[in-house]
């Protein structure tokens, strides 16, 4: 698969699951996963290593975003690299999903915004999940094309 349908099917794996994070958080505060939140402390501690001043909450919140819909766009463009993309997207978003639970706690970024509960783990990786396989499913239709 050429470049631009990678990059277009990697970013729509990343915009559904940053928009389906978004969503359940602002529906489930109790317990959908928060990674907003991780991304918000990971770039303090960049901008506290680099000496820079530390933005104020909402920028923040908006460079978290950017930034998370860049990685995971990224991320996601693997899916579109080649045949069986539906299955890449599953593995792949599984995968993420999986370092969603496990990695921040080892990173210093805190455990509880993805593992506050059995269901916030489940949904962590369900997100990611769903990410993969939307990227996979616009990678196959644009592969037909």
């Amino acid at each position: 698969m050429k470049l631009l349908p990678s990059l277009a099917a990697g970013f729509s794996g990343a915009v559904a699951l940053t928009v389906l994070h978004e969503t359940v958080r602002h529906l489930r505060p109790q317990d959908a996963p928060r990674m907003d939140v991780l991304g918000m402390r990971g770039l303090r501690k960049l901008f506290g290593k680099a000496n820079l001043p530390q933005p104020d909450r909402d920028t923040l919140f908006d460079l978290t975003m950017a930034g998370d819909v860049l990685s995971n766009g990224l991320y996601f463009t693997m899916v579109g690299s080649g045949r069986h993309a539906l299955r890449r997207g599953l593995l792949l978003g599984v995968a993420a999903g999986a370092g969603g639970v496990l990695l921040p706690g080892p990173l210093g970024l805190g455990e509880a915004p993805s593992n506050r509960t059995p269901q916030t783990q489940a949904m962590t990786v369900a997100w990611y999940t769903v990410g993969g396989l939307v990227a996979g499913a616009v990678a196959q239709a644009l592969r037909k094309k």
